[in-house]
């Protein structure tokens, strides 16, 4: 039987990890080794104290309905946590809790984006942002990140693409894929193109406390006087406190806007796990020394990481600010991104994704995870360059 699928459907675009970690996990089920640098998860534990409140949590009754956005005291923590982050005052009607932080971004755009209004986005940049885009009928417009510019948004050329019918900014910093990051002073420049204009400002700093050689938490342009009431921030527990699984995310913006939001969630998930809420307070209330060993530790990969590859020839890589990817140029071999990707996992054995997963300007890039350890990166540099000798 022929099924017909809504036309909608041919809209929504994927994530590339997922389906790399998938043909690298059928790979080691044939018996053959591959060294895991796609998927963007800490290869870290949740620590311990998180796992035994949430166990409590259970225990104690937190093992049914929510409020959709959150329950209230996961909620009055998450505010004290973002603002103190920011700088700002932060109320708990601000915040809508979501399984993971995906809901965010998707809400976001569902509730405020028409069809046929522009969105512009970070090109490359994680591809669930230009997938919701299409998905709503609105029109992706890319700002390209670029290595001549360090991966940084050219503003000239943003204050260019915004148009009457600009009714989103997605920025993110720190940027995935690139690890690049926006500067006080460069988030000013874009909050004065967009402050009091009919433009919604989506930040994602899922990575904000994940960051080398510059201060954290790296800066917000929700901070920025005049932006918390046009802002929308994306954020959550699955990169600093190693909790993918626990699929735990926030947004925080205007409460008209977590109202819509939260309806949103009613109709599709209803809300977030009940006990896992529980498990977030003690997150960002609770001890701080295991998120902070784990970006000590991404640090010294980060340094041997970019300093091997540089030190092959034909390759360039820029070091990242933020986050826990590197994303090199091969630009200076005649083989194109996904083809050196597909080759590296099935010829060397090395998961990575190729640059156009996240869009066409990643053409000539590859992103490699350092969310593993020092030992199985040393290996997979040894097993890139010896692939590219062959070349």
């Amino acid at each position: 039987m022929d099924f017909l699928f809504a036309k909608r459907m041919s809209n929504l675009g994927t994530e590339g990890a997922f389906e790399v970690l998938a043909r690298a996990r059928a790979l080691e089920a044939q018996g053959k080794q591959v060294i895991h640098l796609e998927i963007g998860e800490p290869d870290f534990d949740t620590p311990a104290n998180i796992k035994e409140a949430a166990y409590k949590a259970m225990l104690n009754g937190f093992t049914h309905y929510v409020p959709a956005p959150g329950l209230i005291q996961a909620r009055q923590a998450i505010a004290s946590y973002a603002g103190g982050l920011r700088g700002v005052e932060v109320l708990p009607e601000e915040i809508i809790i979501t399984a993971g932080a995906k809901p965010v971004m998707n809400f976001a755009i569902t509730a405020l984006v028409e069809e046929g209004e522009e969105v512009i986005y970070p090109n490359p940049g994680y591809p669930i942002y230009e997938s919701i885009i299409n998905f709503v009928g609105a029109k992706p417009v890319p700002l390209p990140y670029l290595e001549e510019n360090n991966f940084k948004p050219d503003l000239s050329l943003l204050k260019r693409l915004i148009t009457p019918k600009t009714k989103m900014l997605i920025i993110n910093t720190p940027h995935n894929p690139t690890g690049a990051t926006m500067s006080k002073e460069e988030l000013e420049e874009v909050a004065d193109l967009v402050r009091g204009k009919n433009i919604w400002v989506m930040v994602d700093e899922i990575y904000n406390r994940i960051a080398y050689d510059i201060p954290t938490p790296t800066p917000s342009i929700y901070s920025l006087p005049g932006m918390k009431e046009q802002t929308i921030i994306i954020d959550g527990y699955s990169k600093i406190y190693a909790m993918t699984g626990w699929r735990l995310g926030f947004g925080v913006a205007p409460k008209d806007v977590v109202a819509k939001m939260s309806t949103l969630s009613i109709n599709t998930y209803s809300h977030a796990t009940a006990f896992v809420q529980i498990a977030g307070i003690e997150a960002i209330q609770g001890p701080q020394e295991e998120p902070a060993k784990m970006v000590e530790e991404f640090a010294k990969r980060r340094e041997y990481f970019v300093k091997a590859l540089n030190n092959i020839p034909g390759v360039k890589c820029i070091a990242p600010q933020g986050a826990f990817y590197v994303f090199p140029s091969f630009k200076g071999y005649d083989i194109s991104s996904h083809e050196l990707a597909n080759r590296l996992l099935t010829e060397a054995g090395v998961a990575g994704l190729t640059g156009t997963a996240f869009g066409a300007y990643g053409q000539g890039h590859l992103r490699f995870s350092f969310a593993n350890s020092l030992e199985n990166i040393k290996i997979a540099v040894e097993k890139i360059e010896g692939f590219l000798k062959k070349l």
